[in-house]
């Protein structure tokens, strides 16, 4: 009985690690979201290879605890690899970003979901799958007076609001399967201009959609030489090896450790699909996620920045 429960948790524990171990050698998209929860996976892997160790002391049990154990803690390297430098304590903050998928059919809520927005104290909102705020609009619109999307012309996917006046700004299709979900616009803070990019990328396992929009992201991106917020829903963790790819050479940082914001069941124990990032001269001070996810399957962010003197 015991081997025959050793062999079976072998198996298994066997076939996860190989999964989770498979980034090493492709990007292959169906197992993005796999990539994704490399961490909870071979925390998982190393209980199930110490319970198996319990049933039987045999070599292969350690060889599970070791891979597991190497690609624990080579994830966590992975994620603080893109950890941003924290500020001085005494510089003051520049402006603050919410960003917050609401979920498209979560009109139950808009009324609340709005009075999280103008109590956030936030500077500029992204709000994606926006259209359950759209009754709100008139309300939002006396802290929030400027507006990017959600007009009666265009999809009410990706809404931003700004308490400061935007110098230009441009709405995208973004990759060939949805339209309208990438929003670029550019603000003055006093003389500091910041360029945001506020994209809302496909899940992974759409084919390569995800990869061949986040090649689009980073083209967009080039153009854009100074301060530079990207913020919104990335449907996959920094873990994943496209937004590694992404990432790298960008010189694009966030705050770590990264709240966690998918599933909203999991809570602290969810992954980071949401993200914030910011580019030199701009320094996130912190980044807290919302107290209540008000019925959408995300949570919200909400980021302090300041400027690198």
């Amino acid at each position: 009985m015991r081997h025959t429960v050793f062999c079976v948790l072998s198996v298994l524990i066997t076939i996860v690690l190989a999964l989770v171990s498979l980034r090493y050698f492709t990007d292959f998209w169906l197992l993005s979201l796999v990539y994704s929860f490399q961490i909870h996976l071979s925390i998982i892997c190393a209980i199930g290879a110490v319970v198996a160790l319990f049933f039987k002391r045999h070599w292969y049990g350690f060889v599970m605890l070791a891979v597991a154990t190497f690609l624990n803690i080579h994830g966590v390297i992975m994620l603080r690899e893109f950890a941003g430098k924290m500020p001085a304590e005494d510089a003051p903050r520049l402006f603050r970003l919410m960003s917050f998928n609401i979920e498209f059919d979560n009109f139950g809520n808009a009324e609340k979901i709005a009075d999280a927005v103008l109590a956030s104290g936030a500077d500029v909102v992204d709000i994606m799958e926006a259209q359950p705020v759209f009754s709100q609009l008139p309300r939002l619109a006396q802290i929030y007076p400027y507006r990017i999307g959600c007009d009666m012309s265009d999809a009410c996917d990706t809404l931003v609001l700004s308490k400061r006046p935007f110098a230009a700004h441009k709405v995208y299709d973004l990759g060939a399967l949805w339209k309208q979900r990438l929003v670029s616009t550019k603000i003055d803070f006093d003389g500091t201009w910041v360029d945001f990019l506020f994209p809302h990328l496909t899940k992974p396992y759409f084919d390569d959609f995800q990869a061949d929009e986040l090649v689009e992201l980073k083209a967009i991106m080039q153009s854009r030489t100074g301060a530079l917020v990207v913020a919104g829903d990335f449907n996959s963790a920094i873990l994943a090896p496209t937004i590694q790819e992404f990432l790298r050479g960008t010189g694009l940082t966030t705050a770590f450790p990264e709240p966690t914001t998918w599933p909203v069941a999991a809570g602290p124990f969810g992954i980071s699909i949401d993200h914030i990032f910011a580019r030199s001269p701009l320094l996130i001070r912190s980044t807290s996620r919302l107290g209540d996810s008000f019925g959408s399957n995300h949570y919200g962010l909400v980021s302090d920045f300041v400027r690198e003197y």
